[in-house]
């Protein structure tokens, strides 16, 4: 099981993937961590990113949630996976682009079984004084309002659990629980 930890910058991803790798015992991938360091360079410099930026570097995650897959084990990726369609790249890789932009649109499923995506989310002026208070981060709270602008927040058919980011890590962290509780269950039933 994959659970893609998303949102706008700012929503305490990073916070909850830690705080859940450690309780669980499961591998963590930061996302920004596979950022070229064009990305990082133009982010820092306050200019949002573009689809065209992004690619690679949803590829490249894509790459690592295939890994984990295969592996047979369960991780935690850390992506804010702001578009529908960025979602289908981290499930589909290249596919999901040809697929969107060719002469015979493939329809893709919107989730993947053993995937899902927990989507932090919040109030705009909470995020933007968490941002402005955080030191070290090469993505400037300018840059939230852009995040919104892009955002599609995922439907229920994409295998989402919405975690409201005014609750505490720890009701958080407990609902995920209950989560990875309920799946592992129903898939116990269907076997």
């Amino acid at each position: 099981m994959i659970y893609i930890i998303m949102g706008v910058s700012g929503t305490g991803k990073s916070s909850l993937g830690v705080f859940l790798s450690e309780k669980l015992d499961w591998p963590l991938h930061e996302g920004d961590n596979f950022h070229p360091l064009e990305n990082i360079e133009k982010m820092t410099r306050g200019e949002p990113l573009t689809d065209q930026d992004r690619w690679p570097w949803l590829l490249k995650l894509h790459e690592v949630i295939e890994r984990e897959r295969s592996s047979g084990f369960d991780a935690l990726v850390v992506c804010s996976a702001l578009k529908r369609q960025y979602r289908q790249i981290l499930l589909y890789g290249s596919t999901a682009l040809s697929s969107s932009t060719g002469p015979h649109q493939e329809i893709l499923p919107s989730a993947a079984p053993d995937v899902f995506f927990l989507y932090l989310h919040g109030d705009y002026n909470i995020i933007y004084q968490r941002m402005v208070a955080r030191k070290g981060h090469y993505m400037t709270a300018d840059l939230l309002r852009s995040q919104f602008d892009v955002l599609e927040p995922p439907s229920d058919e994409e295998n989402v659990l919405p975690l409201d980011i005014s609750r505490s890590i720890a009701d958080m962290v407990g609902e995920v629980e209950k989560h990875i509780n309920s799946v592992k269950s129903s898939s116990v039933v269907k076997s």
